[in-house]
């Protein structure tokens, strides 16, 4: 028996703006209990998908069917700012409209599933960004939904996290749906693709795992160029034709008008080829020019059963020293990053007049309430006036009207292209990134890289993406399970 469909698209249309569609005449089905990928370039309507599937967005026309009563849980990309004050159990409360009696013992059993140990009077924000991540899915599961959405599951979690995730993911036997741009993750569990053309706001459907639906999707855009490349030499020789029988009367005339409506059907037989996802531009991210010590490090607060512990190191950065900080979820690398920021830094010694560029996994930098234009004159050393910070912008494709929005509007990923944005305008002597490629599509990533090898002062970094960090020199490491 075939299994039912849980989840069905007939014909969906939807737009933000009149007249300008972000989906148009959507149809697609999802079975029950299948594992699906949602793939599309940045700013194709996956989010908007999502929107529309939880309901909290209603289609201009067209049906959005859901299997009788079926209920759906969302793990967002990351924790709301508002929620960070919250304990943990205080957070997971929020799942309920009327909080049960048995709270605690689905608590137990939701954390359990992504295997997440914490004290659930533990404060979210004081979480790390694994265990954050880790959060944001157990409080999809303690609802126990028919369909689960994951929207970039993977940021901040660790290789252990990860693998944790994907056999959950394999054992789960209810519909999941998976935005995410880590490739070797989806392959392992996904069954099928729902693919977004950001061009034709239409929607295919694939069968098969994530490699060989992008293989396939490979072949077709080369099938489709083909047969471009094809029509256009006959559209050439027709016109050439067209162009030398107008010319000579009579019935000639005639033929030249028959082979003009040919031509002109050729040219509608044109297949519009899908273009490749915009990359944004190789960048460079100028260093303050200062010499000597930029940073030396005497000890760090490390997290050993969710206590923090000290420990003595000797570490010293002086401009091109590139120290890379690794360990497990939960043991202190993202707090010993914004421990360095903070205003009496313990623990270490930052030269005088250094300027510290700082990239944070949950964008604490960004001021939500400014726009973005305000944003950039916020970080902008010097020397900069507002058509340099545009054009700096725009290689970041943040430009036209998202300058004038406001920095909470925008999508974590345009969030991550801001921030390194500001990073160049900011021209710092020290670099402290933290997890830099979370939200970022893959296609920018060996941008990023490049730059980050290239700059000419200190870096600090941390990052659980093993071919992002191999790209990058490093000159010193520091693992702080190990110290």
């Amino acid at each position: 028996m075939a299994e039912e469909v849980v989840l069905r698209f007939d014909e969906v249309t939807f737009e933000y703006v009149h007249n300008k569609p972000t989906l148009d005449e959507a149809s697609f089905s999802v079975r029950q209990g299948s594992k699906i990928t949602l793939m599309g370039q940045n700013g194709a309507g996956k989010s908007t998908l999502f929107g529309l599937i939880k309901g909290e967005l209603k289609p201009k026309s067209g049906k959005i069917s859901l299997q009788n009563g079926a209920t759906i849980g969302t793990a967002r990309q990351t924790i709301a700012r508002e929620d960070l004050d919250m304990s943990v159990k205080e957070y997971f409360c929020k799942a309920f409209e009327v909080v049960p009696g048995n709270v605690d013992s689905k608590i137990a059993k939701a954390m359990e599933a992504v295997n997440l140990v914490i004290p659930t009077d533990r404060r979210v924000g004081d979480m790390s960004g694994g265990q954050q991540a880790r959060l944001l899915l157990a409080f999809a599961l303690i609802q126990n939904p028919d369909i689960l959405l994951l929207d970039e599951p993977t940021n901040n979690l660790d290789k252990e996290g990860i693998d944790h995730l994907i056999t959950f993911l394999i054992m789960y036997e209810k519909t999941v749906i998976v935005i995410s741009h880590d490739a070797d993750f989806l392959n392992c569990f996904t069954e099928g693709v729902i693919y977004l053309d950001i061009h034709t706001h239409k929607i295919e459907t694939y069968v098969g795992d994530y490699y060989s639906v992008v293989e396939e999707i490979s072949k077709r855009i080369e099938r489709e160029r083909m047969k471009n490349a094809q029509l256009e030499k006959q559209i050439k020789d027709r016109k050439e034709k067209v162009n030398f029988f107008a010319n000579k009367g009579g019935k000639m005339r005639k033929l030249a008008a028959k082979l003009k409506e040919e031509t002109a059907d050729l040219e509608e037989n044109m297949v519009d080829v899908r273009k490749e996802d915009r990359t944004i531009r190789d960048f460079k991210i100028p260093a303050q020019n200062v010499s000597g010590e930029v940073v030396k490090i005497s000890k760090i607060k490390t997290i050993r059963n969710h206590e923090p512990v000290w420990r003595e190191v000797d570490k010293v950065l002086r401009k091109r020293d590139r120290l890379l900080v690794s360990g497990p979820n939960g043991v202190g690398k993202s707090t010993f990053l914004r421990s360095l920021i903070s205003p009496d830094h313990e623990g270490a010694t930052i030269l005088d007049g250094v300027r510290v560029g700082y990239y944070s996994q949950d964008f604490a930098t960004l001021d939500y309430n400014h726009t973005v234009m305000e944003s950039l004159r916020d970080a902008a050393a010097d020397g900069f006036d507002d058509q340099d910070m545009m054009t700096i912008a725009g290689g970041f494709m943040v430009a036209g009207n998202l300058l004038g929005q406001k920095v909470g509007a925008l999508s974590e990923g345009q969030k991550g292209l801001l921030s390194f944005a500001r990073l160049v305008l900011m021209q710092p002597a020290l670099l402290i990134l933290d997890e830099p490629t979370n939200h970022i599509n893959f296609r920018h990533i060996p941008v990023i890289a490049e730059a980050i090898d290239n700059f000419e002062g200190a870096i600090i970094m941390v990052s659980h993406m093993p071919e992002f960090v191999k790209e990058i020199h490093f000159t010193d490491y520091l693992e702080l399970d190990k110290i």
